[in-house]
Order: structure tokens, then sequence, then C-alpha cells
């Protein structure tokens, strides 16, 4: 694909997803009024592995070919899986916010991949163990989509990302984000709420599925997409605290993989 949201691609797509006016929901519970004017594609879907390539696939294409690995492309996406994550960032709570945001030259390609992870002071955690080095009854719990490493913000069930071009300290923008979301037990608890600037472009919710997989991705034609709040569930993971499905009573949802389009120069 040459560009990002190519007219034949976005009408491939839009035959099997409806495209909508989002909810604005600020306190993520409550129903929001509707964000007029805001065309949106959502691919979403639940299950196993297999259940949600389909809609994983479908966001590919919508955010573009090639799978870009270095600084300097045009168009194309890009992804982060965890899984190339080195030992001294895995199961330590020490993960770097700017890790996939780099524009060191000494440092390699795979770090310039353009995500900043907002910092308010508390810990990210890429984890191996499917976090049972937390609390062992995490094994039993949470999958992960891409073999091995599962992502979660420690301290805090709302992660916010931010976008740079790859490889530079130049803020940017995306058209579409999405993310694979593990065991998501109750409906309305996780979800993504995009913003140009100050402005929500909506709040969508993920699909449940317990023990399983949830895949959120949004596109919009018309929108640049200059930072994103992903909301996980609503408890935190920790030593003694058990998911509302291992007789706890918080839903406790982690993350895997990430894709969004090539990151462009903001201004």
């Amino acid at each position: 694909m040459k560009q990002v949201f190519n007219k034949a691609v976005l009408i491939t797509i839009l035959s099997s997803v409806a495209v909508t006016g989002c909810d604005k929901d600020d306190d993520y519970n409550e129903g929001g009024q509707p964000t007029p004017n805001i065309t949106s594609v959502v691919l979403s879907s639940a299950g196993d592995s297999a259940s949600i390539v389909q809609k994983l696939n479908e966001f590919r294409l919508l955010a573009g070919d090639p799978l870009n690995g270095a600084p300097g492309a045009t168009a194309g996406r890009r992804e982060v899986n965890w899984d190339a994550v080195p030992p001294n960032f895995t199961n330590s709570n020490n993960f770097p916010f700017d890790f996939f945001g780099s524009f060191d030259p000494l440092l390699g390609n795979g770090r310039k991949r353009g995500l900043i992870l907002t910092n308010t002071g508390t810990s990210f955690r890429v984890d191996s163990t499917d976090f049972a080095e937390v609390d062992p009854s995490y094994a039993s719990q949470f999958e992960a989509f891409s073999r091995k490493r599962l992502f979660t913000y420690m301290g805090n069930t709302v992660t916010e990302v931010t976008f740079k071009v790859p490889g530079t300290n130049t803020d940017a923008f995306v058209k579409s984000f999405a993310v694979i979301f593990s065991d998501v037990d109750q409906a309305g608890l996780t979800s993504i709420e995009y913003f140009n600037g100050s402005k929500s472009l909506g709040v969508f919710k993920a699909a449940i599925a317990p023990q399983g997989f949830s895949f959120l991705g949004v596109g919009f034609p018309d929108e640049k997409v200059t930072r994103v709040k992903i909301v996980s569930g609503n408890g935190l993971l920790a030593s003694g605290v058990k998911d509302i499905s291992n007789g706890g009573t918080k839903d406790l949802v982690v993350m895997d993989d990430f894709l969004y389009d090539e990151p462009k120069a903001a201004n």
C-alpha cells in the first residue's frame, strides 16, 4: 500500500465494519453523548488467538504495508509485541517509558518505532511468565498472543501513549491504533480513547474474552491521533490480588501487541 487509508483499501474494509460517530465517555463507565462529525473505522473481535486474526489482519491492511523496521518511512505501519525486550528490562518493573521512541544514533532501529509511554511516576512491566512472578494465580489467567511476553502499567489501569517520528524527537500523529488485550472479563471496563490534541475522538470498548484475547483497533480517515488513552480493566496486578474469574473482586487485564500506522510529523 502506497498511502495510509488508501481509498480502495478503505472501501474494502468498510464493507465489513460500521463507520460511526463515536461515544465520548470520559469516565469510562457512564454512557456518553455521541461525538459529532467524527468518522471512525472500528475493528474488534474476541476469543482465542485464531478468532482475532481476521480483524488483526484487516487492521494491518488499514494501517498500511509494509511493516517498517527502520526510521525514514513515509507509509506502512509499526508493531510492538514486546518479545525482543532484553532480559534486563523483563520481569522487573523497570521498562523505560521511551524504549520504543529512541532517537539515540547509538541504539538499534528496533528501539526507533516512535512510541512514547507517558511517565506519571509509576512503573511499566514487560513480563515473560504471564505475570506468575507477581502472583502465581496469574499463570492461569493471562496468555501471550505473540509469545512470550506481555505488558502492563503496574501503578495505574490507565496507559497513555504519544508518538514521535521514528528515530527523531519530533512530535507526530497517527491515524490508527490497535491493542490486543488479554483476559477481559467484564464489559465496559477496558477501552481505548483517541485524541487529536485536547479533542476526544471517542472512547471505544473492548469485547470480553475471559482468559482469551480482545482485539480493538480504530482508524480515523479525517483526523490526526496525537495521543491514545488505554484503560485496562479496573484493578492493579499485585501479590495476593486475584482476578474476578479467580475469586477476586477486580477485572485484571494486561496487554500484548500495539499496532499503528507510520507516525508522521505533527506540524
